[in-house]
This record gives C-alpha cells, sequence and structure tokens, in this order.
C-alpha cells in the first residue's frame, strides 16, 4: 500500500469537501483482474468447456465486462478506504467516483470526491458576556395555568333559553357552499360543531351568525383566502346555506374543595396549587436553560464563522421535518396531509439547520479541547432515568437503543450538557431578575 499511497493526490476543494485522484499501476490492476478472472473461471458455464478448465480467452469474450467492473469496484473500494484510514480523512458522505476505465498496459486513474467534517478550532469561547433569567414564578402563572386545568374539565351545555347566538357559543348547524350557483361536494356537513368566535372557519363565516336563533336559516357569504390549501376555492366568492340546530355554552367548574374531588392524589386546593407551582418552576427553568444554552450558542456562532458538509445540514433539516410531521400527527392532523406540510418546509429549516449543525461541532470542539467526557457510568444513568420515566424495563430498553444505534446520541447529549455548564462555569453571567409578584402563603 506504501506505493500506492505515494501515487494519491488530496485536493481541497473546500474546507468541507476534499478530491482524491487515484494512480494505480498496470501491475496492481493485472494482479487484481487475474485474481477476478481466476474466481469467475471457477463458476463460470460455458457449453463446451468444464468450470474451472475455461482459457482465458473464452472468459474475457463471455465475461470481460462483469469482470472488469469487479476488478474496478475492488481497486476504488481498497484504495479509497485504505487511503482514508491512512490520512486520517474525516468522510462524513459515500464519493463521488469518477473513472475511465480498465485499458490493458495502462495505470487505472481513478477520483473520489467526498464530503468531509471541518477541522473546527474553536475560539473566543472563554469569558462570554451573558445573562441568565431568574426562574421566578409570578402570581399571574399560577393563575393562568388553573384556567388552564379549570378549561380541562369544563362541559357543555345546552342553551335553555330562547336567545340569540353570542361570541364565545358552541353551535352545531348544518350548511352547503355553492360557488356561482352550483353546490361543492366538499363544502357539504351536517351536525358539524362550531365555536363562535374561535376564527376556525373562512375569515367573515362565524361572524354572520351571531344573532340568529335555533331553527333559522340564513345565506352567508364569504370570500375564501387566496392562499387557501384548495387552490379550487382559492380567492373564491362562495354563498353558504346555514340552518342553526342547536346552541351550547361551554360550563367552567368553580376552584374550589368541591373541583378537588376531580383528583386522587390531592386532598386539598393548597395541595393541588402547591404541585402546579412546583410544576410551574420546573418548567420555567427548563424554559430558561434552553433560551441560556440558545444564548451561549449565538455567542458561540458570532465568533466563529466556518462552513458545514451540506450533508448534515439536509440530515438535520430531515429530523426537523420528521418532528413537524410527528407533532402534527399526534395533534390529530392527517399522516398525509402532515407529510406533505412538512415536506413545504424543507427550505425554511434550511438556515436554523445550519446554526444546530455549526453548534454541535463547535461543541464537540471545545469539549475536545477541555478534555470533557461522557463517562459509561453517566450513560448508564441516563438511560436508567429514561427507562423510569417511559416505564420501562432497563435491560430492554438498552437492547433497543443499542439496535437503533442511539447510545451514542444519548453520549452526545450528556456531553453538550457538561459542555454548555463548562461554559455557563467561565462566563460573566449576569442575572436579570423579573418583578415577582407575591404569591399567598398558602399557595406556596
Amino acid at each position: 500500500m506504501s506505493e500506492i499511497s505515494a501515487a494519491v493526490k488530496i485536493e481541497d476543494i473546500s474546507a468541507v469537501k476534499k478530491k482524491l485522484s487515484f494512480d494505480v499501476p498496470w501491475a496492481d490492476v493485472k494482479s487484481e483482474l487475474d485474481a477476478v478472472y481466476r474466481k469467475v473461471g471457477k463458476t463460470a458455464k460455458i457449453k463446451g468447456f468444464r468450470p474451472g478448465k475455461i482459457p482465458r480467452e473464452i472468459l474475457e469474450r463471455h465475461y470481460r465486462e462483469d469482470a472488469e467492473g469487479e476488478t474496478i469496484s475492488n481497486l476504488v473500494n481498497r484504495y479509497y478506504w485504505e487511503t482514508l484510514q491512512q490520512k486520517d480523512i474525516p468522510a462524513v458522505t459515500q464519493p463521488e467516483i469518477e473513472q475511465q476505465g480498465i485499458k490493458a498496459e495502462k495505470d487505472f486513474i481513478f477520483s473520489a470526491t467526498v464530503e468531509v467534517e471541518p477541522a473546527v478550532e474553536p475560539k473566543d469561547y472563554l469569558g462570554l458576556e451573558l445573562e441568565k433569567e431568574e426562574p421566578v414564578v409570578t402570581d399571574e402563572d399560577l393563575e393562568a395555568r388553573m384556567a388552564e386545568i379549570r378549561q380541562m374539565f369544563a362541559t357543555m351545555e345546552e342553551v335553555e333559553e330562547d336567545r340569540a347566538i353570542r361570541m364565545g357559543d358552541f353551535v352545531t348547524l348544518d350548511f352547503t357552499g355553492a360557488v356561482a350557483g352550483e353546490q361543492i361536494k366538499e363544502l357539504k356537513s351536517e351536525s358539524y360543531l362550531l365555536e363562535i368566535g374561535s376564527k376556525t372557519f373562512v375569515p367573515g363565516f362565524e361572524e354572520q351568525l351571531v344573532g340568529l336563533r335555533q331553527g333559522e336559516e340564513k345565506t352567508v357569504a364569504v370570500k375564501f383566502p387566496d392562499n387557501y390549501n384548495a387552490a379550487h376555492l382559492a380567492g373564491k366568492d362562495v354563498e353558504f346555506t346555514v340552518n342553526i340546530k342547536g346552541i351550547r355554552v361551554k360550563k367552567l367548574p368553580e376552584i374550589d374543595e368541591q373541583f378537588i374531588k376531580n383528583f386522587e392524589r390531592y386532598e386539598s386546593l393548597e395541595a393541588l396549587k402547591a404541585d402546579v407551582l412546583k410544576n410551574l418552576e420546573e418548567e420555567k427553568k427548563r424554559k430558561i436553560e434552553l433560551e441560556f444554552e440558545k444564548q451561549i450558542s449565538d455567542k458561540l456562532l458570532e465568533k466563529n464563522v466556518f462552513d458545514v458538509p451540506d450533508s448534515f445540514v439536509k440530515r438535520q433539516i430531515y429530523y426537523m421535518m420528521s418532528d413537524m410531521q410527528r407533532r402534527m400527527v399526534s395533534g390529530g392532523m392527517d399522516q398525509k396531509k402532515a407529510a406533505e406540510f412538512s415536506m413545504k418546509l424543507h427550505d425554511h429549516f434550511r438556515e436554523e439547520a445550519a446554526k444546530i449543525v455549526k453548534t454541535v461541532l463547535l461543541l464537540k470542539g471545545i469539549a475536545g479541547k477541555e478534555a470533557l467526557t461522557a463517562g459509561e457510568d453517566e450513560v448508564e444513568k441516563q438511560i436508567r432515568e429514561i427507562a423510569a420515566q417511559r416505564a420501562q424495563d432497563y435491560e430492554t430498553l438498552r437492547k433497543s437503543l443499542e439496535k437503533d444505534d442511539l447510545i451514542d446520541n444519548i453520549r452526545s447529549e450528556i456531553l453538550n450538557r457538561k459542555t454548555y455548564a463548562f461554559l455557563e462555569a467561565k462566563a460573566k453571567v449576569t442575572t436579570v431578575r423579573t418583578e415577582k409578584k407575591g404569591i399567598p402563603e398558602g399557595e406556596k
């Protein structure tokens, strides 16, 4: 291999792309070609000849293309991968190979162009000037969360009095939509439940229902938005024939001792509020930590400008699209529509994806310079915590993570946290205090 290595030329096309040009001597090409023909000859079936006894010129007549193709593949794989190892080239994609085939008595020349992980040398990461918010939960925060919990236990009640529709009512209606007098199939529905004022229907529709009573019918004229997702309806004037079948209102329970009976784990209203407050404080801390880490990342990116492989960015975009699709499906959207919508966000995600990739490489570089590591005991602890959160058996979860090659992801997450903690410890951090309005003693 040493003689072959001398015939390798390495060219930097950019900070993240290299071109390796190989000149393989004919002697090595011939040796490999002979080996391939010997292998072919052992299994080749040609009328009039026994396997293993077929003359070379006959084999070449029948198997030249296949034999030369296999020879090229063997030579490219051998010299390319050995060169990556010998020269310590951090390739991150499959190479783009260019070659002109095998020519008798001629050296075999080929090139391999490949993206590489950039050599990032982090700078100016010590003594960052940062601001960190104090994790304060206000009484308004507590009141807002209690209101959310109250909404969860709301009930729907029919309006008993003979009154007109108001904003905030929930109305059951039948409707049929028509464009230029022609009814549109997808604009027809029966017993459709609509919250008046929710702005979930076409703009202008809900407002025109205010004042109607149960049993009444009305023609509602609206114009569909120009950017409506159904192209044949975008910008169209539509007339809906609407029949009001029922009016309901949302009834919210009072937050009192009676309300506590909805929960088995609380014996008093104070206990509920104390737990809600604790959860809010934990959420606030997590949010502040995420914002603080983003602030660190932004500072690092300002001080360290470098290119990253496009393949890294594309991979990150794919992760972001998949996550978006998963969240939309879990929110009730049809899987096909969620996939189509997330695909449209491909270009929208690019800038943020590039920032994430650069941040990961910077953190990796800082961890290397500062000899920060994630030990196996830390990895095991993290897996056990995940298993406890998911109510899974530790061994089962570990085997699943190993099977999906996700152990390194956990190790990277641990190392990233340690690196952020290191950067915070070395930074000039100013604590930003927000005014905290008093929370009654009984609610603390």
